[in-house]
């Protein structure tokens, strides 16, 4: 593989040395586009030129609104080709956030893609240039379609520099407002080189993008397929997901824990624990079970598989081994280009993030937060030089706001963040990550925040998974009373949970309690119920329903 400058490049390379390979796979109702690597240059090169029609400043930025899918890798193929840096804007993301970022980030001008309700998001897009993709029903601003129809290509593409802005990234943000952290050319080049050696990626790779591009994370695997002149396919619906995945069957999957709670719970819905524990026991059963269980998801020719972005319970990750399913757990950040530590084939350990890439640095600091430092940091917070100055120390490391330890073999362990600490009334600090992990093990349980100030022990706050909403008001009270029953020895006094609070509504990005990144913000559930802790905690009852 050639040693590539930028994402550009390596397009470019397989542009011309496999036109005709198809690159990018977009299933639309019944039927499924392609596109080449011809094809997919042709129409950026297009788009290009018409943002460069637009007489926008050198080096402008624009943003990109769109889920997942083909018009995503064109459009961010159009912008850097334009010579521009490019905005993603998480697809989920209401009028008001979308707002905040346009202006915020100075975009000049946007792409809008694949949505589920543009109507209400657009009243957040001030007055800029819009391209909208008419095969998705956009049908504001400038016609995708008829500008490949009719314009020209633009034939001299800019060649992005080394130490180019190639990207400003808005964290999902689990406190405060998103934060736009600005990453070079370089920082996507030497993350990606990292991915495709340390994960040893096939030449043959084949690929799944579903998680949303505008996080870094899908967005840096893609990058490598682009490395490797690999195809990449999409999904059309909710509803057409577990198929299209099983069509595809991609070579690395990523995913966040609560999609592996998803996933766990389909398996369990369509066969029951026990009868699976049986099949498992049962010799040439347990294969022929196993085959078509990582058939069905999507993993049967899966070479590496990953679980990211928040702390997975072991347990989890321990019932799909029985499957013959492993997933190994990684750790990084938007900042970090998420190159800091990954459990991988060779060596890998449940329980833990992994081991210390290649060309990194950790330490821990005196207070055991977890500080970086690597060759692709981001330059730095957008238009927030004291945020930046903040979370670097004074030898350059970034300071992740994560807690951890190293065991003696090398292994990170996260014991929680810095902010997620609270205080209850006994004066005792305590860190619930930990405690969220061993509760997760439950199936009828969805989301889990443990909290506790002001009131003398902690008690956890729980949404249902779909498993647990089909159960009665008395099973869901001897489920959960026994997780705490057998949790409770295992923690120090000061952490024993003293009720568990059943939520009557979920969490989720519409009603701003999580992330797009599906990350429980806990600042938000706290202000919200934070009033009804005292009451709560002095109910006779161990399981409440609010």
């Amino acid at each position: 593989m050639p040693d590539f400058h930028s994402p550009l490049e390596a397009f470019l390379y397989w542009e011309a040395k496999t036109p005709n390979n198809v690159f990018l796979k977009q299933p639309v109702g019944e039927k499924e586009l392609t596109y080449t690597f011809a094809e997919a240059g042709a129409e950026a090169r297009k788009i290009a030129s018409h943002l460069q029609s637009y007489n926008l400043p050198n080096r402008s930025h624009v943003a990109l609104l769109s889920k997942n899918c083909a018009h995503w890798i064109m459009a961010d193929l159009a912008i850097m080709m334009a010579g521009c840096v490019s905005i993603p804007i998480y697809p989920t993301l209401n009028d008001t956030s979308i707002k905040q970022i346009l202006e915020h980030s100075d975009s000049k001008a946007i792409i809008v893609g694949k949505l589920d309700n543009f109507e209400a998001q657009k009243l957040g897009i001030p007055d800029i240039p819009i391209i909208g993709i008419r095969l998705f029903g956009i049908q504001d601003g400038d016609n995708w379609e008829e500008i490949v129809a009719k314009n020209n290509k633009l034939e001299e593409v800019y060649i992005p520099k080394h130490d180019d802005l190639h990207t400003i990234i808005y964290t999902s943000g689990t406190t405060g407002n998103p934060k736009g952290v600005m990453h070079t050319v370089s920082n996507f080049m030497v993350s990606s080189r990292t991915l495709v050696k340390v994960f040893e990626l096939p030449n043959n790779l084949r690929l799944f993008s579903y998680l949303p591009l505008a996080h870094v994370a899908e967005r840096l695997m893609i990058n490598a397929g682009v490395f490797l002149g690999a195809p990449i396919s999409f999904f059309d619906t909710m509803e057409s997901f577990a198929k299209d995945l099983e069509n595809t069957q991609p070579h690395i999957f990523f995913a966040v824990p609560r999609i592996w709670t998803k996933f766990r719970e389909k398996i369990l819905d369509s066969m029951p624990q026990k009868k699976l524990n049986i099949l498992l026991n049962i010799p040439v059963i347990n294969t022929i079970v196993k085959s078509k269980l990582k058939q069905k998801l999507g993993l049967k020719e899966a070479v590496f598989i990953v679980s990211a972005a928040a702390p997975i319970a072991s347990s989890l990750v321990n019932w799909y081994k029985k499957l013959g399913i492993t997933i190994q757990q990684g750790y990084g950040m938007t900042e970090d280009c998420c190159v800091s530590h990954f459990n991988l084939p060779n060596a890998s350990k449940t329980g833990t993030v992994g081991k210390t890439l290649i060309g990194v640095k950790a330490k821990l600091s005196p207070e055991g937060e977890i500080c970086i430092k690597n060759d692709c940091l981001m330059l730095g917070y957008y238009k927030s030089p004291e945020a930046t100055a903040d979370v670097f120390d004074e030898e350059g490391y970034l300071k992740t706001g994560d807690k951890g330890e190293f065991d003696h073999d090398g292994y990170l362990l996260i014991t929680g963040r810095v902010k997620d600490q609270f205080k209850t009334d006994k004066g005792k600090y305590i860190s619930p990550s930990h405690m969220e992990l061993i509760m997760s093990a439950n199936t009828d349980i969805e989301q889990i925040c443990i909290v506790g100030t002001g009131i003398p022990q902690p008690i956890a706050l729980v949404t249902l998974s779909e498993l647990g909403k089909l159960k009665s008001k008395e099973q869901l009270t001897a489920s959960l009373a026994e997780t705490i029953e057998s949790m409770n020895p295992t923690l120090e006094k000061h952490e024993k949970i003293e009720k568990v609070v059943v939520m009557k509504e979920d969490w989720n990005v519409a009603n701003g309690l999580t992330t797009p990144s599906l990350k429980v913000k806990r600042n938000a559930i706290e202000k919200i119920h934070q009033e009804f802790y005292k009451t709560w905690f002095e109910n006779t009852k161990t399981v409440i329903f609010e």
